[in-house]
């Protein structure tokens, strides 16, 4: 099953549909990257702050595919933001993913009210990173509009990505706009929630009976006719070939409008707010 490829800014592509590994166990993780890859999925979404960097590798290793066939992506810690330590932290990552280069590498928090607020170093930092060769492409996540517009003013770099939290019952349209704006691509992270309901609301389970698909299936088929980069995370390989099962079917402009509708905006983020998170490990 081929994959959809989306075109960034920078001129690379990347996988619209993947893995991601967020809380998933680092005993773990090297089985399910490792039954992900077997059922075709070619984008894993990893970073420091999850600590499962090392399975990640060792699955992508043990898999006999190309390096070129399988898209990784990692971030920065939240506690790894000043220039010396964010370059360090790259290169750890690439060790404990047995690389030489990493496709995209980004600021995982901007941190607004740590640092001094400074998180525009941080993504000069990130591009000297792809300059250098160690990450092809750059971006960012959790930025919300007014922390894109100052990064793009203050350096004329847009990001290649920015991931931020996106599902039914959260468009955050407004960060989704300001990324479209700059020319950026968003990832949709949490695209099917997180226990928030969506997957048993009336509306998603009436488009999935009408279509044959499961409610989850239906949540990332409307992120993917959006145009978002989207990598939902399962342990269980049945879960994940579920989850990939996605592209034989669409959704109708009404369907996708009906899904948007259910939009509570705010109150249904179910995430940090990225404008007061400030957790630093």
């Amino acid at each position: 099953m081929s994959i959809p490829r989306i075109t960034l800014n920078d001129g690379t592509s990347i996988p619209q549909f993947g893995l991601g590994v967020w809380q998933v166990p680092a005993a773990d993780t090297e089985r399910v990257v490792s039954d992900a890859l077997e059922i075709g999925y070619r984008h894993i979404d990893t970073a420091q702050m999850y600590g499962n960097e090392e399975g990640v590798g060792a699955a992508i290793a043990a898999s006999g595919l190309a390096r070129s066939d399988v898209y990784v992506t990692t971030k920065l810690n939240n506690n790894r933001h000043e220039k010396a330590a964010a370059k360090e932290s790259l290169r750890v990552s690439l060790d404990k993913l047995g690389l030489d280069q990493v496709d995209l590498f980004l600021i995982h928090w901007p941190l607004p009210t740590q640092y001094g607020g400074d998180f525009v170093s941080t993504w000069e930092t990130l591009l000297e990173l792809r300059d250098s060769g160690l990450t092809k492409s750059v971006g960012v996540s959790n930025f919300q509009p007014d922390h894109l517009d100052l990064v793009v003013d203050k350096t004329g770099i847009v990001p290649a990505v920015n991931q931020i939290e996106v599902h039914p019952y959260f468009a955050n349209e407004a960060a989704r706009a300001a990324t479209a704006r700059h020319g950026a691509h968003v990832e949709a992270w949490s695209p099917l929630g997180q226990g928030g309901g969506e997957l048993d609301d009336p509306a998603v389970t009436k488009i999935a009976e009408q279509h044959g698909k499961l409610p989850a299936q239906v949540l990332l088929r409307w992120a993917i006719d959006r145009g978002d980069i989207v990598f939902p995370k399962s342990v269980r390989k049945e879960r994940l070939a579920e989850n990939f099962d996605v592209f034989d079917f669409a959704l109708t402009d009404d369907e996708i409008t009906t899904l948007a509708a259910l939009d509570k905006g705010e109150t249904g983020r179910q995430g940090p707010n990225p404008d007061t998170f400030d957790w630093i490990p």
